[in-house]
């Protein structure tokens, strides 16, 4: 089906255009890469009467295989709640970089080229595809991040690369071994003839630790606070909505069903990361005084639900953990949104400095406690179904072992309620006393936003419908149900 093809290409078609139209101005790119953001998701929405928004399996269009060795796209249940996430966050960071004048077609390119790229990771059925395209979006997140960052912009991206290059090297070797020991590049294939590779340990291995780094897990988080607080604003929103998203998406997609004897004893371990993620996460987001690097430490600790929910091993781990991913791509962005605001406003992130910001910004203000309760898994917004759900499955898993993670449910409320109290309560701070509150243009990605968390809180099946049998058939090869 043409559209599914559609999904890469129109992106693509939109870095040509804003190259070729939008030089020399300041509004023509945002315009351009605004137009075929929204007609990205457009395509994806038109995918919805082929059965996609229901688990249907859709094939893009066949190419000359003698030219196009490996283009092979798909898109199933276990892709399409990514690409609805990462329909809805393309327009958003779009309209998040509306102020963006230093290099405007270039910043607006790569946003496009960036969203081209996620969107092969996921729909990728070739796994030399989806390794170029897992490749292929360190490009414009590395230049996002070192040309239009903040004062030490230089050194996270270099940073943010030489992690995510270092694990997508592990990721290389344990593809190529798969591919020379099955003889095929084709996903169905190779996972269908894996049985026949000689060190499935070694490959498991290899292909999660790229995942893992992804993800990412303690102990290789460093590069993620990092790289979000130099980032600029639609950088974090596409960096944690959904970069963060192809670790989780890759163990489901790939490690799992290639070694699922190897996966069942790799269980224990992925528990015991995804434990300490929750816990350590939040304890390093607690001790914060840079707000955007609160937000960011703060994924650690969601992504370690992802982790948690998928050591179960079960249908209702990879449940939540899908739940999480959707929801935390949701609510950090939207976080990452009103602190890059903020910011825009004050030039400081400084926890300290604020005080009395629910006086002076009260639109602000009712967001930003609005996105701090859907970060600490109020009941109702889509926080709270994922986690929930990973505790449980999580208990059913390990039992008592996983009393611990109830800490970082505790660290949760407090470090978002410590940065509410700490930007909006309190005394007005003078030097802040005349700014200005966000404009109805900032209000609308916000409310895109806030709008797609208290659906998902109100009724998650939306998402789960999506997924169809995908997460039962992965549950049958793990053995569990």
């Amino acid at each position: 089906m043409l559209a599914v093809d559609l999904l890469v290409a129109v992106p693509l078609l939109g870095v040509a255009a804003v190259i070729a139209l939008g030089r020399g101005s300041a509004t023509r790119p945002r315009a351009i890469a605004l137009a075929f953001s929204v007609a990205f998701t457009a395509v994806f929405a038109s995918l919805a009467s082929a059965g996609v928004l229901t688990g249907t399996a859709v094939d893009g269009i066949r190419l000359a295989r003698e030219a196009f060795p490996f283009w092979t796209l798909r898109i199933d249940g276990l892709s399409a709640p990514l690409l609805a996430l990462t329909a809805v966050l393309g327009p958003v960071a779009v309209l998040a970089s509306w102020g963006v004048r230093e290099k405007a077609a270039a910043h607006h390119a790569l946003l496009l080229g960036l969203q081209a790229s996620i969107a092969g990771v996921f729909l990728a059925a070739d796994v030399i595809l989806l390794y170029v395209f897992w490749e292929a979006v360190l490009i414009p997140m590395y230049f996002l991040i070192g040309v239009w960052g903040h004062e030490d912009r230089r050194h996270a991206a270099m940073k943010f690369f030489i992690y995510t290059f270092a694990g997508s090297a592990f990721m290389l070797v344990g593809i190529l071994t798969a591919v020379f020991q099955t003889g095929h590049t084709g996903l169905a294939e190779v996972l269908d003839s894996a049985f026949v590779l000689g060190q499935p340990t070694l490959v498991f291995w290899l292909i999660a630790a790229g995942m893992l780094v992804k993800i990412p897990a303690v102990p290789v988080h460093t590069w993620l606070a990092d790289a979000h607080v130099e980032a600029p604003t639609a950088g974090s929103i596409l960096l944690a909505g959904v970069l963060l998203k192809m670790g989780g998406y890759g163990l489901l997609r790939l490690a799992l069903p290639i070694a699922p004897e190897v996966f069942e004893a790799a269980r224990p371990i992925l528990a015991v990361l995804g434990g300490v993620g929750i816990f350590y996460g939040a304890a390093l987001a607690l001790a914060q005084t840079d707000l955007k690097r609160l937000v960011a430490l703060s994924s650690v600790s969601h992504m370690g639900f992802v982790l948690l929910g998928i050591s179960a091993g079960t249908e209702r781990g990879f449940a939540a953990a899908m739940l999480v991913m959707v929801s935390h791509g949701l609510v950090a962005p939207l976080l990452f949104l009103l602190v890059g605001q903020l910011y825009d406003r004050t030039h400081t992130r400084d926890i300290e400095r604020f005080s009395g910001m629910g006086a002076t910004l009260p639109r602000w203000a009712t967001l930003f406690t609005f996105a701090a309760l859907a970060s600490l898994g109020l009941p109702g917004l889509s926080g709270f179904p994922g986690e929930f759900l990973a505790v449980v499955a999580g208990f059913g898993a390990w039992s008592y072992s996983i009393v611990p993670v109830m800490a970082g449910l505790v660290l949760a409320a407090a470090y978002n309620l410590r940065a509410v109290k700490g930007t909006l309560h309190g005394e007005i701070a003078e030097e802040w006393a005349e700014i200005s509150d966000i404009s109805a243009g900032d209000l609308v990605p916000a409310v895109v936003l806030a709008a797609c968390i208290v659906a998902l809180g109100v009724w998650p099946m939306f998402v789960l419908d999506m997924t169809g049998d995908a997460l039962a058939l992965i549950a049958a090869l793990a053995g569990g149900m």
